[in-house]
């Protein structure tokens, strides 16, 4: 009897550890020489995203955005708009999230929160060098702001 148990409990224990064994892994993100290039720039872009329609803009401020923005990025109108609009509302979420924990989060990564909402069309060019921000920042800070692998 005593047998029977202690292969019950040594079953159990190797059930878990293969299930605990079995975590995710982190997928490394590959960057190119001239993404390092951009990264490594000290010179600070500035890139102003304006729609005039609707009467809203953002200012990024992000040494080697601009470059890596024409060197690297997919062009305008690789991704449609809802498909860049779903994943700004992901990431803006996220943003938001960490900027009101600063205790959690790097204040210096996370300084302001981005108003963005999914009722106001912003328009092509605002999700896209906004969507494409996002692909930058996390990037080249090594972040994760949503579920999906920030590739170009």
């Amino acid at each position: 009897m005593r047998n029977i148990h202690i292969f019950i409990l040594l079953s159990i224990l190797m059930f878990s550890f293969s299930i605990i064994g079995c975590g995710g892994t982190k997928q490394a993100i590959a960057v190119s020489e001239e993404e390092k290039m951009a990264f490594a720039k000290t010179e600070g872009d500035t890139i102003s995203i304006v729609n005039e329609e609707v009467e809203y803009g953002i200012i990024i401020i992000e040494p080697g955005f601009d470059f890596w923005l024409q060197s690297v990025a997919k062009p305008e109108g690789y991704h449609s708009q809802s498909y860049l609009e779903n994943r700004n509302q992901i990431y803006v979420s996220e943003w938001n999230m960490r900027v009101s924990q600063p205790l959690r989060y790097n204040p210096n990564l996370y300084e302001m929160h981005i108003d963005y909402s999914p009722h106001i069309d912003y328009g092509y060019e605002v999700n896209y060098k906004l969507y494409y921000y996002f692909i930058y920042f996390q990037r080249k800070y090594n972040q994760r702001l949503g579920p999906f692998v920030p590739r170009i």
